[in-house]
């Protein structure tokens, strides 16, 4: 980028130099210049596919290369199975005990109910027996606890029930909840770096240069592909301080270069508010008209395309 730039300095002197405007004319010395788009990934890696060449025309989102996503691919597929599996507790506890489950604690609580039946029976006996004194104190106690025992146990069971039929708490819920929120945004966090390693056209365009060859690796963030859209072709010219006042942004002036059929438009889209001297000279009254300003121009997209960066060119104002 810097040696393009460079050269672009050198052309742009050497107009200056040697381009002298015909003020009789009204014609201009300038150049064409681009502004290219440096077309990357955020994502390091090896590069697998280069599915454009030097030269070639492409349009917006056109698949410009790709690179190697082993690692992405299986982060992405861990971030679908943490998913999965936090969406599945998340329903589990929505819906309760599985019926199996409660089968379970119903087959308990119908043996606990039969359980406080006979313990019933049992006591009514053995209180019967006692007031005839046919059995001791300490039996009937006995009869009695076992008969308290198998109530709670009962009661216990049908709890059990009641609670194996309700949902997870609400606190349960949010914090799986939660969960399922997390792992969502690390999966969408895992196809963002997925799609980063496929690298599409930004807008139409020239591919200028591509600047790595299929299997080098290539750095986050470094540039793959130069590309030159046609809105950003643009021409420098240099006018002297006493033309300036007639220029404005939005004036238009007519293009010419070499080997062009005929002249192209193009609308004045910068004026320079600091001024340059053509050889190094000392500021004068008398050498006022060594004072150069640089002009910037834009042709329209469909002529632009007919116009390749360095090329010279010759402006009119008329």
């Amino acid at each position: 980028m810097a040696s393009v730039r460079s050269r672009y300095a050198a052309l742009m002197l050497t107009l200056v130099l040697v381009g002298c405007p015909d003020s009789r004319t009204g014609n201009y010395q300038g150049y064409v210049e681009g502004e290219f788009v440096y077309v990357s990934s955020s994502q390091p890696g090896h590069l697998e596919r280069l599915l454009v060449a030097r030269g070639q025309q492409v349009q917006s989102n056109a698949q410009l290369f790709s690179l190697e996503a082993t690692q992405e691919k299986a982060e992405q597929h861990q971030a679908q199975h943490q998913l999965a599996t936090a969406e599945a507790q998340y329903a589990d506890l929505q819906t309760g005990k599985r019926p199996a489950e409660l089968a379970v604690i119903h087959a308990q609580l119908l043996q606990a109910e039969a359980s406080a039946q006979k313990s019933a029976l049992q006591r009514q006996r053995d209180e019967a027996q006692f007031r005839a004194g046919g059995i001791s104190q300490e039996q009937l106690e006995a009869t009695l606890a076992q008969a308290r025992s198998d109530e709670a146990r009962l009661r216990e069971l049908q709890s059990q029930l009641e609670v194996a039929r309700l949902p997870g708490r609400a606190q349960q819920l949010q914090a799986q909840s939660d969960q399922v929120q997390a792992a969502r945004a690390m999966l969408a966090q895992a196809d963002w770096r997925l799609d980063q390693k496929s690298v599409a056209s930004p807008a139409q365009g020239l591919i200028f240069d591509t600047l790595y060859r299929v299997g080098e690796w290539v750095a986050a963030g470094s540039p793959v592909v130069r590309l030159l859209p046609p809105p950003n072709i643009k021409i420098r010219f240099f006018v002297p301080e006493t033309v300036l006042g007639k220029l404005a942004v939005g004036g238009a002036v007519r293009l010419h270069c070499d080997g062009c059929a005929a002249d192209l438009p193009a609308t004045i889209t910068y004026v320079s508010s600091e001024a340059e001297y053509t050889p190094p000279v000392i500021y004068s009254n008398e050498t006022r008209g060594k004072l150069v300003f640089m002009i910037e121009a834009h042709p329209s997209a469909q002529d632009a395309a007919k116009l390749h960066p360095g090329q010279p060119i010759s402006v009119s104002l008329r």
